[in-house]
């Protein structure tokens, strides 16, 4: 499925015009376009390839799934790659989504799966429709704005639930300790996942900033610099998660390690408690003869030596806080 917009003096000008139209609308003056594919392949691609003079390489790098994030820079256009973060599964995994992108002086096109939503970086476009007059910078600036604004609410999301995780931690009577290393498990590759594409994507839009392609930036400067420093927070705060993370799943085996400890001090002291009746009635119980032997006072003695060892043990456990 492909889709086609076209602007001219920085207005709208036409929709879904075919794409054999392409080479003849960039030819005007103050004219440039946006086509937007939908999995296409390799034949679909062979019209942009020829209308717009799309490099063979990157014709062919455009229909391959799993392309790392990067900018690309041929003679007569760029090819970007990036990742949309969607959202995360309810296993706690990150959704993401390839996004493509030749980018050329007059046109932009791009290349997504289905499960995009291409209509959010529409009405991105359509909301700052005053900008139009940059041309194609403008249109890369909606699709990677679109992309970073997703990406900082995963991470956003991420954070409650590392704050909700950390509280769970102390939460008396029930440790959950598999849970909680679970979930900081599955928050930590996701973390990890978040950092590996937006640090190469945060490399991407530093050239067209810097000079790497001054034409894409140029113009509209101030909108890519709010992308990059975007990229920057979100990559660094991914780092600050996972060392949160760490820090979690350490104090979560401290806590296990000192309930651990705290359990075996109850069953030491009680089984102390146990040991002095079970002394007392062991010696009592000896084949010699001794003072109450066969006699009331004996029982009433031995008794009342198991009651008082045995509170007095309990008394100085209970102070040092082992039962």
């Amino acid at each position: 499925m492909v889709s086609t917009r076209s602007w001219r003096n920085g207005s709208a000008a036409e929709r879904d015009f075919p794409v054999e139209r392409v080479s003849d609308l960039v030819a005007e003056d103050d004219t440039f376009v946006w086509i937007d594919y939908t999995d296409p392949t390799a034949a679909d691609l062979e019209h942009v390839e020829v209308e717009l003079g799309i490099h063979a390489l990157a014709v062919e790098d455009a229909v391959e799934r799993g392309q790392r994030p990067k900018l690309d820079r041929y003679r007569d256009s760029l090819f970007l790659v990036v990742y949309d973060i969607a959202g995360r599964n309810a296993d706690g995994s990150v959704v993401v989504h390839e996004v493509k992108a030749f980018v050329t002086p007059r046109a932009l096109v791009t290349i997504h799966g289905a499960d995009f939503d291409i209509g959010e970086v529409s009405s991105r476009l359509d909301a700052n429709a005053d900008q139009a007059d940059h041309g194609v910078p403008w249109l890369v600036w909606g699709l990677l704005d679109a992309v970073v604004d997703h990406a900082s609410a995963v991470v956003e999301d991420i954070e409650q639930d590392i704050d909700e995780l950390e509280d769970d931690l102390f939460e008396r009577g029930n440790p959950r300790e598999q849970q909680i290393q679970r979930r900081s498990f599955a928050l930590r590759k996701g973390l990890g996942v978040i950092r590996r594409l937006v640090v190469p994507t945060k490399d991407s839009v530093a050239s067209l900033l810097h000079g790497d392609a001054e034409t894409i930036a140029d113009g509209i400067r101030p909108y890519f610099r709010d992308v990059e420093d975007h990229l920057v927070s979100i990559a660094d705060s991914a780092d600050q998660l996972r060392d949160a993370v760490s820090s979690v799943l350490d104090t979560n085996l401290n806590l296990a390690s000192n309930r651990q400890n705290t359990v075996m001090k109850k069953v030491t002291s009680w089984a102390a408690i146990i040991a002095i009746p079970t002394a007392i009635t062991g010696f009592f119980g000896q084949n010699v003869t001794f003072p109450g032997e066969g006699q009331w006072g004996g029982l009433f003695v031995s008794v009342a030596l198991i009651v008082v060892s045995s509170l007095v043990l309990y008394r100085v456990f209970k102070h040092r806080d082992w039962l």
